[in-house]
């Protein structure tokens, strides 16, 4: 891995007079993966927003390839190189699923090369391959999350945002997904900063981590240091002789040690 790709200051964003994040900083260095964790609540989507540019932050700095985005409309982030997947997968209901990933590709002047990535979308995804003039409406939801993923890969982006990606799929179409999202880091050297309730298998495929509690960064550390944390253990893990006593524990905390 080489340097720092993304880069937030100090952070804040609020919905009214609501702060939603407050002082967050954290760094995605190129080529790793990334994930955040933390509860419902914590400001996770809205830390992915105010990257994307969908909403914009009252203080801090956004860096991104040494430049500053913050505050900058949503396609002139996407065309410096992030794509985001958000959460509930987004996709264009009434187009095709071809017509979606010709949207994902929509400042691309290199024609010969969106072929070639078209090409590997449906590689990575043969599902797909078999659905393109189908309507996206009627994908199933994991077709749908593969065919939100594919959509901001045909951007060829240098960082890829996924907003919950195994949101409502089953075990085993998860496992797919976080197999493929480890191929699109390894293999085409993509980074990646996820954001994933699944925390066991966010950890697996993270390079690095940060948890978010009630919109600020109270933990940080590399995917093996997180995945032996007994606190992440505890409230994250599942690890079933926490029990009552790590509920306890978690409403009790106000920062984490």
């Amino acid at each position: 891995m080489s340097g720092v790709l993304l880069e937030t200051r100090n952070l804040e964003t609020y919905y009214g007079p609501i702060m939603a994040i407050s002082g967050i900083s954290l760094s995605v260095r190129t080529g790793s993966v990334v994930t955040v964790l933390g509860a419902n609540g914590a400001g996770k989507t809205t830390l992915l927003k105010t990257v994307s540019g969908a909403v914009d932050c009252k203080k801090g700095q956004v860096i991104f390839d040494g430049v500053e985005v913050q505050n900058q409309q949503p396609d002139r982030v996407a065309a410096r190189g992030i794509g985001h997947v958000p959460e509930g997968r987004e996709v264009f209901p009434f187009m095709s699923v071809d017509e979606n990933l010709s949207v994902g590709a929509w400042g691309r002047k290199d024609r010969d090369a969106v072929a070639r990535d078209l090409k590997q979308v449906f590689a990575y995804f043969p599902d797909l391959r078999a659905k393109r003039d189908q309507m996206a409406g009627f994908l199933s939801g994991g077709q749908q999350q593969m065919l939100a993923i594919a959509r901001a890969y045909m951007g060829r982006p240098k960082l890829m945002i996924l907003d919950e990606p195994s949101l409502g799929l089953s075990p085993l179409l998860t496992q797919t997904i976080f197999g493929i999202v480890r191929r699109i880091n390894r293999d085409e050297g993509v980074t990646i900063l996820l954001v994933e309730q699944n925390a066991h298998a966010a950890l697996q495929l993270a390079d690095h981590g940060y948890v978010l509690e009630t919109g600020r960064v109270v933990m940080e550390g590399t995917g093996a240091e997180l995945t032996e944390s007994e606190d992440i253990k505890e409230f994250y893990l599942g690890r079933a002789e926490a029990g009552v006593r790590g509920e306890k524990r978690w409403k009790k905390r106000k920062t984490w040690r």
